[in-house]
């Protein structure tokens, strides 16, 4: 047997938007603003950087794409991490919603039925969307109308207990019947 010595190569994702700074800058002319916000006016690129290197700090490139790009003199490990700051806050800002699944059956007691509705209400009361599934197996594929019977009661009673949208309608692939649902928001 072969044992494979190989090394894998990983490509390093880009960590976000990449800023020139000092000697990397290509411009001739910038738009420079001071580390006070004071505006320096359009002014050559080796001037900026005499400017930023007699005050201590780095000229860095905000803005590239505008004509002429704009710069500005500030220090940039402070500049850097209030950046990462920020996009960590956003990214806790938003809220993902995960698409739960709740699997009935057209011959389902009324206790499964209870465990489940109460599952799918957990979900829903975390902002999740619920899809709800019916699988049917040998000859009760010849009767898909009971298992929508048995999906449309299911989101019928879920609806009266807690207010539910149906996100999709029921559809049917094959053997399995489905449908979307999710909480209803009220705009008080």
């Amino acid at each position: 047997m072969r044992i494979s010595r190989r090394r894998r190569h990983f490509t390093r994702k880009p960590q976000g938007p990449y800023y020139r700074m000092n000697q990397q800058i290509r411009a001739p002319e910038l738009r420079v603003v001071d580390e006070n916000g004071e505006h320096l006016g359009v002014i050559s690129t080796q001037k900026a950087l005499d400017i930023a290197k007699e005050r201590g700090l780095d000229l860095v490139e905000i803005s590239p794409k505008a004509n002429p790009p704009a710069a500005k003199i500030l220090e940039y490990g402070q500049f850097k991490y209030e950046k990462e700051k920020e996009t960590k806050k956003q990214k806790a800002q938003q809220k993902t919603t995960e698409v739960k699944g709740v699997r009935l059956s057209p011959r389902i007691g009324r206790h499964d039925l209870d465990v489940r509705k109460e599952k799918a209400k957990n979900f829903l009361e975390k902002g999740d969307k619920v899809q709800v599934e019916l699988i049917l197996r040998g000859r009760e594929k010849k009767f898909a109308n009971l298992a929508k019977d048995v999906i449309n009661s299911f989101v019928k009673e879920l609806n009266e207990e807690m207010g539910v949208k149906t996100e999709q309608p029921i559809t049917r692939q094959g053997a399995k019947l489905s449908t979307l649902i999710s909480k209803k928001h009220d705009k008080n």
